[in-house]
């Protein structure tokens, strides 16, 4: 059950990060919760495959969001905000990359635990 709920907050975080209205504080908060979720898939290797498909998501969605500031001409209020949110998926997007490098790193290395390490300073 409690993967259930884990997997059920890691999407809405993540739905909650690809917004463009979150101040920093709060976007570190969630972003901290986020990997808090992750770290409790940890444990269990066969989550490996829900980490890539959120991590594939992701790379979807930065490369429509990129597209969708790309349209817009330079120096408009649209272009901005477009940017931020740009700048807001590609953060995530090195959080969810990360997680997938180690929890493949995990499953390389037989007895190996997945170290909090270096994430903290993936949080923007």
């Amino acid at each position: 059950m409690h993967r259930f709920i884990a997997r059920a907050n890691i999407d809405h975080f993540i739905g909650l990060l690809t917004g463009s209205d979150l101040t920093p504080d709060r976007r570190n908060g969630i972003t901290t919760l986020l990997i808090a979720e992750f770290d409790k898939l940890a444990h269990d290797l066969e989550h490996l495959e829900f980490v890539e498909k959120k991590a594939s998501e992701g790379r979807n969605r930065v490369s429509q969001v990129r597209d969708m500031r790309d349209g817009h001409p330079f120096g408009t209020t649209q272009r901005e905000e477009a940017e931020r949110l740009l700048v807001s998926c590609e953060n995530l997007q090195t959080v969810l990359e990360d997680f997938c490098h180690r929890l493949r790193a995990k499953i390389n290395s037989p007895g190996g635990t997945i170290s909090a390490g270096s994430r903290k300073k993936l949080i923007y």
